[in-house]
Formats: C-alpha cells, sequence, structure tokens
C-alpha cells in the first residue's frame, strides 16, 4: 500500500516542476499552459490523496470540477494560441505585450 506521504512527496515534485517550468522560461506561451496544467495536476493529486486517506468523496468530485475548468482553459488557450500565431506569427510572450489597449 502506498503512504499518504509518498503521494505528497510525489504531488509536491509536480507542483515544483510546473513552478520552474512558469518562473524560468517566461518566453514560450506554450511553456507557460504546459506548466499550469501541471500545477493543477498537482492540486489534483493532494485531492484524490486525502480524499482516499479520508475515506470520503468529497475530494474525488472536486477533481472533477477542476479537470472540467482546466479542459476548458486549455481549450480556449490554445484558441487564442492560434489566433495571435496567424496574426503575429510569433508566440512570444514579449510580443504579446503589445497587444495592451
Amino acid at each position: 500500500m502506498i503512504a499518504l506521504s509518498d503521494y505528497l512527496i510525489f504531488s509536491s515534485i509536480l507542483f515544483g516542476i510546473g513552478l520552474t517550468g512558469i518562473i524560468v522560461n517566461r518566453k514560450n506561451l506554450i511553456v507557460l499552459l504546459m506548466s499550469l496544467e501541471l500545477i493543477l495536476l498537482a492540486a489534483n493529486t493532494n485531492f484524490i490523496a486525502f480524499s482516499s486517506f479520508l475515506r470520503q468523496v468529497t475530494g474525488e468530485v472536486f477533481v472533477f470540477f477542476i479537470l472540467t475548468v482546466a479542459a476548458a482553459e486549455a481549450a480556449i488557450g490554445l484558441a487564442i494560441l492560434v489566433v495571435v500565431f496567424r496574426n503575429r506569427r510569433s508566440i512570444d510572450v514579449d510580443a504579446l505585450a503589445q497587444l495592451k489597449g
């Protein structure tokens, strides 16, 4: 049987990788979206681990809502990315700063 601390360590590693991806690479929008997905996956892992540890279904139900929001965020983010790439021929985040009104 896998202990709760193993799940929490795995989740903290995922969160660290996602946070590192956001801090280190601020140029590529695709890497930023993937790093955000890793952070959401780390939160979901914590919810599932504590739900299993406490023998309650509440955390697992909450994960479905997070997954729904994450899927919508990824779809909308990639759609915006495609439109910006078609107009600007670049997905550089610094180039997107020119879109500010």
